[in-house]
């Protein structure tokens, strides 16, 4: 829903507003995270899938997460300086996003014999058992996987 180009320039301007200089804004391959910063080369990225996806305000929400992150440095995490910094950049979200992920570009899809339907975007490379009809591992609710054509 939002344009690429829209949301590059926002998060540059953002970027410019709070960052000290050298600080970048990129897109990346996500498929399951909104948004990464990258602390070793000083750069914020959005996942290209899921900002083109997501709505204006949902994106602008991601890249305050970011920025603050940015802000307070990687050993902080999601604690309490790191929400500070975001309330003050007028983050209102939470730690994570909650938004749905690329599934229709998941390679492996899963079904339990329930129907629950499991994707991932790697191979699965062990049994697995729905955690939905199951809260540990029972081999009657064990999902079965099947590989997508490359798209």
């Amino acid at each position: 829903m939002s344009d690429l180009d829209d949301v590059r320039r926002l998060a540059q301007a953002l970027i410019d507003e709070h960052l000290p200089t050298g600080w970048v804004f990129a897109y990346d391959h996500a498929r399951r995270r909104a948004g990464a910063t990258h602390f070793t080369h000083r750069r914020i990225t959005l996942s290209r899938h899921l900002t083109a996806r997501y709505d204006d305000a949902t994106n602008h929400q991601t890249l305050l997460h970011e920025i603050a992150h940015a802000l307070v440095g990687p050993e902080v995490g999601h604690g309490r300086a790191w929400l500070a910094a975001a309330r003050r950049l007028g983050y209102t979200g939470g730690v994570r996003h909650s938004g749905e992920a690329a599934v229709e570009l998941a390679r492996w899809v899963g079904t339990c014999p329930a129907g629950h339907v499991l994707h991932r975007f790697r191979r699965p490379t062990r049994e697995l058992s729905c955690g939905r009809c199951s809260r540990r591992f029972d081999r009657a609710h064990l999902v079965v996987w099947s590989e997508r054509p490359p798209a």
